[in-house]
């Protein structure tokens, strides 16, 4: 896997695209596309030119194949992708706090209890990191 500072950021629909290629792992065209057109109906079309694109920026590589036909696959890992637009939105919508962030979280109501128990826990890991 490789760094993705130099790599364009993902759009919505390029990011739901990708989560699928990280769950699957080396995939097809028509993986992709038997997953997302289940989800919520797509053009295999549309699936083949989003992946061709992805490859075109540097977020997939190819592989050709004799038997498996055309392959791809990340180089760049979910959870470093997951870190980087987290960053980037504590960044712009939240003026650089991660506090905010997580007030806001907390105070929606979306986090469960068993939630906001392991979000504690692992506050009291990352204090015990730093001390």
């Amino acid at each position: 896997m490789t760094s993705h500072e130099d790599l364009p950021t993902l759009s919505e629909v390029q990011l739901e695209l990708m989560n699928v290629i990280w769950e699957l792992g080396e995939c097809s065209v028509a993986d992709v596309w038997k997953v997302l057109n289940d989800r919520r109906g797509v053009a295999r079309n549309t699936v083949h030119t989003l992946i061709v694109r992805l490859e075109e920026k540097g977020w997939l590589q190819r592989r050709d194949d004799d038997d498996e036909g055309i392959r791809y696959s990340p180089t760049v890992s979910q959870q470093s992708t997951q870190q980087r637009c987290v960053r980037q939105l504590i960044d712009t919508v939240f003026d650089g706090s991660p506090e905010g962030l997580v007030l806001t979280l907390l105070n929606d109501g979306t986090v469960s209890k068993d939630e906001a128990n392991r979000i504690r826990k692992l506050i009291a890991k990352a204090r015990g990191r730093k001390s």
